[in-house]
C-alpha cells in the first residue's frame, strides 16, 4: 500500500497506549487498530485532527506516501 500509517511510532514516542488514543479521541478501539495496521480505507479529517491533537504532531508525521514499485507510470 502507498500509504504508510506511522500511528504506532508515534504512540511509542508520546508512551501512550492505543486503548488510551481511542478513549480520549473518541473512537472505537478496533476502529483505531484498523487505521493502525494501514487497513483502513480512508480516515476522516476530523478523526485525524483529533489523533493529530491528542498526540500534538502533525498529519504528515503519521501519514506518509511510499509509491508502489509495480506502479510505475511510462511517462513518454
Amino acid at each position: 500500500m502507498p500509504i504508510i500509517v506511522n500511528l504506532d511510532v508515534m504512540l511509542a514516542r508520546r508512551k501512550m497506549t492505543l486503548s488510551a488514543l481511542a478513549e480520549a479521541v473518541g473512537i472505537t478501539l478496533a476502529n483505531l487498530s484498523i487505521l493502525k495496521s494501514g487497513k483502513a480505507k480512508a480516515v476522516r479529517f476530523s478523526t485525524l485532527a483529533a489523533i493529530c491533537q491528542v498526540l500534538e504532531c502533525q498529519p504528515g508525521e503519521l501519514l506518509e506516501h511510499a509509491p508502489d514499485p509495480a506502479d510505475v507510470r511510462n511517462t513518454d
